[in-house]
């Protein structure tokens, strides 16, 4: 059996596949049509003007999905096993809802373009970067009380470090992002999609379009030590039926006529 047939590991490799496929694919498109500049330009700005930003949009709205079913079967998983610790359950639940969140702002980010509807794409970004980092957080949390029983020391450190990657970043890109609108005041900062080396606000530019791309990768390398644990899980539905008709009311005399799978005729009996 391969690697990704195990449990439900599939999930979080394609996350994390389908979501790097997006970033470069924007980014090349973007910058053979030279609507960016090939040096580190923000992620949003290679899904803002078309073509590129429709499939942006439609590839972030699928890595949406993925992550909220990657998130899901996290919680499961984690439920199923501290079902007797209620304070470990708390801290689970919280953790569903801010991963949810976090992949609710990857739609709006994708889909509301910061040339158009800047407040928009600036909520979807503090729901996708600072309510994912809390996501992280709440995970690394139960990584700790997980482990040595449920998982290793070793897991707990990478997330550990991670957690510290993903808050390192967010502080760069915060700083250096008001030290950029700050020197560019009375500049429309969203629509500048073109950067000369030397203009004012260059720097802190550049510092905070590295930030967001390594803060993009903690994500991504965060969403990668889920596939061990994923392989060790898996999940069925369970058809629960309240009626053996789909019919309102009294059922049709043609279907109370009908001899059933329990009948002695069927059964081969006289």
């Amino acid at each position: 059996m391969w690697w990704f047939q195990q449990g439900l590991c599939l999930l979080p490799a394609a996350l994390v596949v389908w979501t790097v496929a997006s970033f470069v694919f924007a980014y090349i498109t973007a910058v053979v049509l030279r609507h960016v500049d090939a040096v580190v330009p923000y992620i949003s700005d290679t899904g803002t003007l078309a073509p590129e930003r429709c499939v942006f949009g439609i590839m972030m709205d699928v890595s949406a999905f993925l992550g909220i079913a990657t998130v899901y079967v996290r919680y499961k998983q984690v439920e199923a096993l501290h079902d007797d610790e209620v304070k470990l359950q708390r801290l689970n639940c919280f953790g569903l809802v801010l991963g949810w969140m976090s992949s609710f702002g990857m739609c709006v980010v994708a889909n509301f373009q910061k040339t158009t509807i800047f407040s928009m794409h600036l909520v979807g970004a503090v729901l996708t970067f600072g309510v994912g980092a809390l996501y992280i957080l709440v995970q690394t949390l139960l990584s700790h009380y997980m482990q040595p029983h449920i998982h290793s020391k070793t897991t707990f450190v990478v997330r550990l470090t991670i957690l510290v990657w993903t808050l390192g970043s967010i502080i760069s890109m915060f700083v250096s992002s008001v030290i950029m609108y700050t020197v560019l005041a009375g500049v429309d900062v969203p629509r500048k999609l073109h950067w000369l080396p030397g203009e004012p606000g260059y720097v802190p530019h550049m510092v905070s379009t590295v930030s967001e791309w390594f803060l993009a990768f903690s994500f991504i390398s965060f969403f990668l030590t889920y596939i061990r644990d994923f392989q060790k899980i898996n999940l069925r539905a369970v058809a629960v039926l309240q009626s053996s008709h789909l019919y309102d009311g009294n059922i049709p005399p043609s279907r109370q006529n009908r001899p059933s799978e329990t009948s002695p005729l069927l059964a081969g009996t006289t």
